[in-house]
């Protein structure tokens, strides 16, 4: 069976849909589009009809170029009021033969959330940290012999209110919601290493209204914040100088303007047309050191944070997000950083660029939840998957919860 994901990125700016095969933990690419975003702030759905048209072109882009339509999808949700917190679980092991099994494993898992879920929070995922077999600490006790197991996890959940309007519009559209994610969890599996599950590190996410900060200790997200500040703030900031439209502005923060004055030519410049109907001419150093002067206080306010989610020694920042990819952002951030701060880099052939580092990574990430139940998985049934060749949970939530109705993918046999 062809491991075939398809990945929704509900951003403030742009929604990203990207449908991905995975081959030997290689994501080969088989679409990769984008829409602007309409009738969604923050992540959250403020006008159903506006977000559902946005919805219906990005998935309709998406089902030209593979030639199948696209009924299961995986999605973020926003990442505001997101709560981490430590678990733990024991079962025996039932079958005859004591070998620990897929089963035991989701069992175990179950056994670490129940009655720890509030009425008004929506389990996200539970992380395991690690298992413990006849008091030995393992990172998968799949095939060992024991009578009892153990786990300890990161349960991570979100208010229902962050699932329901996306939930809701998917369903009108006859698509399947299988599994949510948080953007962080998609920005860390984009770019982990072995290096980086090992150390602690944080994730910084530019993107277009909020910047996303969390914190992951050998591969585990342990904390996080959003911050009320991004790259739309940029231009914002342009507009109001230069007293010209937006979409000028947003002209100058992408064509002209670097993320560092250092390297920036006075004598380069645009004319534009202000408000007052009189040309301005808007030269590259000037419009630089705008975007510096913000960009400067993202990063600030996003070291900050780092600060306040945790007390630990920290090895590595990485920084993602389109606004990741402005001309000389390298050199701000070994300015402001150092050698620690690192900027991801999408490098998958057909969508190399970092504002589709989430959605990519929700796919990894995803993949790896499927390996730890050595489960099979494709939004495509067989005869689609040939054409495209060709071109019962028990989870301890309430009844009315929403992934009541949709971790059955990921967790039935």
């Amino acid at each position: 069976m062809r491991r075939v994901i398809a990945s929704l990125d509900v951003g403030s700016s742009l929604i990203k849909l990207v449908v991905g095969e995975v081959i030997k933990n290689k994501i080969n690419i088989l679409a990769c589009v984008e829409t602007p975003a309409r009738g969604i702030k923050k992540g959250y759905i403020i006008n159903g009809e506006s977000a559902k048209e946005a919805f219906n072109e990005v998935f309709k882009k998406a089902e030209n170029i593979i030639g199948l339509p696209i009924r299961k999808v995986i999605a973020t949700v926003p990442s505001s009021y997101a709560e981490c917190f430590l678990s733990s679980g024991t079962i025996g092991i039932d079958n005859p033969d004591k070998v620990i099994t897929n089963d035991d494993v989701f069992k175990v898992m179950q056994k670490s959330i129940q009655n720890k879920i509030m009425d008004n929070k929506e389990l996200v995922t539970v992380l395991p940290v690690s298992f413990n077999v006849n008091g030995e600490v393992v990172s998968s006790p799949l095939n060992m012999i024991a009578e009892k197991l153990a786990m300890k996890a990161i349960v991570v959940t979100v208010p229902k209110k962050n699932l329901e309007g996306i939930y809701a519009i998917l369903k009108n559209m006859n698509i399947d919601l299988v599994d949510v994610v948080i953007s962080p969890l998609g920005d860390f599996y984009q770019y982990k290493t072995k290096e980086l599950s090992q150390n602690v590190v944080a994730m910084v996410n530019i993107g277009e209204i909020t910047t996303t900060v969390s914190i992951f200790n050998k591969g585990i997200l342990t904390n996080l914040e959003v911050i009320d500040i991004g790259g739309a703030q940029i231009t914002n900031d342009l507009a109001y100088v230069y007293k010209i439209k937006e979409e000028d502005a947003k002209y100058v923060k992408e064509h002209l303007a670097l993320a560092h004055t250092r390297l920036s030519q006075p004598n380069e410049f645009l004319n534009f047309e202000d408000k007052y109907e009189e040309n301005v001419k808007i030269n590259q150093y000037d419009a630089s050191e705008i975007v510096m002067g913000r960009l400067t206080e993202i990063i600030n306010l996003a070291k900050k944070q780092i600060n306040l989610l945790t007390k630990k020694e920290i090895s590595y920042i990485i920084l993602t997000g389109g606004v990741t990819e402005s001309p000389d952002f390298d050199i701000l951030v070994e300015e402001l950083i150092g050698p620690s701060g690192i900027i991801g880099n999408v490098e998958e052939i057909g969508a190399r660029s970092n504002k589709y580092g989430t959605a990519i990574g929700m796919i990894k990430y995803y993949n790896s939840r499927l390996k730890l139940r050595n489960k099979e998985f494709s939004i495509f049934n067989p005869e689609e998957e040939e054409e495209l060749t060709g071109a019962g949970k028990q989870v301890n939530i309430t009844d009315n919860s929403i992934l009541g109705k949709l971790f059955g993918y990921f967790f039935d046999s």
